[in-house]
C-alpha cells in the first residue's frame, strides 16, 4: 500500500498565497507543478512543509473546514498565506489524528542570516514576548510607514458599483503623494485614481503630501495639494504649496478641503493616529473607503462606529504592506467603509446554527458565564448576549440580525479560569 502525504506548497510568485494538497508521491508532484504549461520560467515552486498521513482525504476535507474562511476561493485549495498563518496550518495539520509523521519544513533562512549579522537584535523567546504580546500591542506602535500595495486599492476598489464615483471629488489625505514623472513616488491611491479617471467619470481628485520627519514617496519636506481634473483641452493636475501647510489630513487646509470639496474619501491612514482620523472622517458625514487596523471591530474607541451603524467592514483584508524601502512588511489591516455592501462574499464564512449543534471545541463560558463561541459559528437560537472575535464582525454578523451590547466597556475581556483571554465583543440576536 502506497503512502499518504500531506504537503504545502508556495510559488515564488505568488507569496500571499499557498497551497494545502494531498499525494502519494511527493517528488513527482513537486515536479508536476514546476512543468506546468504556460508557467513562467521564473516561477518555481517549493515545499513549505510535507507529512505522511494515514488518510490524506480526510485531512484534506478537515482542513478545507476548519480554514474555511481563508481560501482564496471556495472551490480551490489555495490559502491566504504569511508567517502566522503558516504556523497555524502546520499545527492543525500535525495535531490532526490520522498524522503520522513530520517529513520536511521549511526553516526561515532570511531570519537567521538576519540573526548572524545583526546579533545585537534579540529573539522574541529572548526578549520573553510571544505572539500574543504584540498583537495586544499592534496598536500602540507608532509606526506609519506603510505604503498600499496597487493590487489591495484595485481589488477593493473594484467591487463596487462604478456610478458610486460619477461626478464626484475624491479626496486622498493621507500623505498620497504624486509624482507626474516616476509612479514610483506615487501613492497607490492617487495613481489607481488617476488611471481610472475617465473609467469612473471623476469630476475631480485631490491628493496631499505630508511633510513629516520621513518622507515616504521621495517628494521633499513642503505639505502640498495635488489636484487633478479633466478639462476640454485633456488632463490637468496642479500642485499647490500653501504657506505653512503640514499636509496632514487634520491641517486647516485639509479639513477645508474636506468640509468644501470632497464628497468621497479614500486613503490608508496612519494606525498610530487612527482614533482622531476616524472621529475626523466619520463626523464629517463623508462617504468614505479607507484601510485601518484589523482588530478595530474589538477596540473600545472604535466599536461605537460600528455599534451605531456609521461605519463597517470592506470586502477585502490588507495583510501585507510595502516599507519605505519597498521592501514587503505585514500589518493586519481591513478595508472600512460607509458604503452599502451588495452580496457580501465572507456571508459564507459564518455558520449560523443550533447551539447544541456546535462542535465543543468551539464554544464554552468564561468565568462570568458568558458564552464564547469561535471558528465563525452563530448559535441562531441564543437569546443572552454572547462573546465573539472580529472575524464574524468583519465578514458581516451586525448586518444578519444581530447587534453590539452597549456596556461600560464596549469591547470584552473575557477570563476562563482566572485567566485573560484574547479581546471580543459581545453581541446578540436582535
Amino acid at each position: 500500500m502506497s503512502k499518504q502525504y500531506v504537503y504545502i506548497v508556495q510559488s515564488s510568485k505568488e507569496i500571499t498565497k499557498c497551497k494545502i494538497g494531498v499525494t502519494d508521491d511527493l517528488e513527482r508532484r513537486l515536479k508536476d507543478y514546476n512543468n506546468m504549461t504556460g508557467k513562467s520560467k521564473e516561477t518555481v515552486y517549493q515545499y513549505l512543509f510535507t507529512c505522511e498521513v494515514r488518510d490524506m482525504k480526510q485531512v484534506e476535507n478537515d482542513v478545507k473546514d476548519e480554514f474555511r474562511r481563508l481560501r482564496e476561493e471556495k472551490n480551490r485549495e489555495i490559502y491566504f498565506y504569511n508567517k502566522d498563518l503558516f504556523e497555524d496550518y502546520v499545527k492543525y495539520i500535525k495535531s490532526h489524528k490520522t498524522f503520522v509523521k513530520e517529513i520536511f519544513i521549511k526553516t526561515d533562512v532570511q531570519k537567521e542570516e538576519v540573526k548572524k549579522v545583526k546579533k545585537t537584535t534579540p529573539s522574541l523567546e529572548e526578549r520573553g514576548v510571544t505572539r500574543k504580546d504584540l498583537l495586544q500591542k499592534a496598536q500602540k506602535v507608532n509606526n506609519d510607514e506603510f505604503y498600499t500595495r496597487y493590487e489591495d486599492v484595485e481589488k477593493e476598489i473594484e467591487m463596487y458599483d462604478a456610478e458610486i464615483w460619477k461626478e464626484k471629488t475624491v479626496f486622498c489625505n493621507c500623505d498620497d503623494a504624486v509624482d507626474t514623472e516616476d509612479d514610483r513616488k506615487t501613492s497607490a491611491f492617487a495613481l489607481y485614481f488617476i488611471r481610472n479617471f475617465k473609467k469612473l467619470s471623476l469630476k475631480k481628485l485631490i491628493c496631499t503630501h505630508f511633510s513629516g520627519g520621513i518622507d515616504l514617496f521621495n517628494q521633499g519636506a513642503k505639505g502640498y495639494i495635488f489636484t487633478y481634473i479633466f478639462t476640454k483641452n485633456g488632463f490637468k493636475g496642479l500642485k499647490d504649496y500653501p504657506k505653512g501647510y503640514t499636509g496632514s489630513f487634520d491641517d486647516p487646509f485639509s479639513l477645508k478641503i474636506l468640509d468644501e470639496e470632497a464628497d468621497i474619501v479614500c486613503t490608508n491612514p496612519p494606525f498610530s493616529r487612527a482614533i482622531d482620523y476616524w472621529n475626523i472622517i466619520i463626523e464629517s458625514g463623508k462617504k468614505f473607503l479607507i484601510i485601518s487596523n484589523f482588530t478595530n471591530v474589538i477596540t473600545h474607541a472604535f466599536i461605537p462606529y460600528f455599534r451605531d451603524n456609521k461605519v463597517w467592514a470592506g470586502y477585502n483584508r490588507v495583510d501585507y504592506f510595502f516599507t519605505p524601502k519597498k521592501q514587503i512588511t505585514q500589518a493586519s489591516g481591513h478595508w472600512y467603509t460607509n458604503f452599502p455592501i451588495k452580496n457580501r462574499p465572507k456571508y459564507e464564512n459564518m455558520k449560523f446554527i443550533p447551539l447544541k449543534k456546535i462542535p465543543a471545541k468551539y464554544k464554552k463560558y468564561d468565568d462570568n458565564k458568558i458564552l464564547l463561541v469561535d471558528n465563525n459559528y452563530i448559535p441562531n437560537d441564543y437569546k443572552e448576549p454572547f462573546a465573539v472575535s472580529a472575524y464574524p464582525i468583519l465578514s458581516g454578523l451586525l448586518e444578519k440580525g444581530y447587534k453590539i451590547i452597549q456596556g461600560e466597556e464596549y469591547s470584552y475581556v473575557p477570563s476562563v479560569n482566572s485567566k485573560q483571554c484574547f479581546r471580543r465583543t459581545l453581541v446578540q440576536k436582535i
